[in-house]
């Protein structure tokens, strides 16, 4: 017997990101008042993390968002919400 509780999959989100960035901010603290647990991810001082950073997104800026895989590039509300799920 399943519960409702076991039928929802919590994604997997991590987010790329520098202590220096306002958008990362911008971007942690919507994944935060959405109730949405994530990894951050310092490619400051990580240069293992930057490189797989790269190799998922192409990019080199921050914030690089990636949600079961799927990367997003910058803060792009509606790109989140949708592989999200939200409203």
């Amino acid at each position: 017997m399943t519960t409702s509780a076991a039928k929802k999959r919590v994604p997997r989100v991590v987010v790329f990101s520098t202590p220096t960035c306002p958008h990362c901010k911008t971007a942690k603290r919507y994944l935060a008042q959405k109730g949405i647990r994530y990894t951050d991810v310092d490619v400051s001082r990580d240069p293992s993390a930057a490189r797989d950073m790269v190799r998922v997104s192409g990019q080199q800026g921050v914030p690089v968002i990636t949600i079961d895989g799927r990367p997003i590039v910058g803060f792009d509300r509606q790109k989140i919400d949708r592989l999200l799920g939200l409203n």
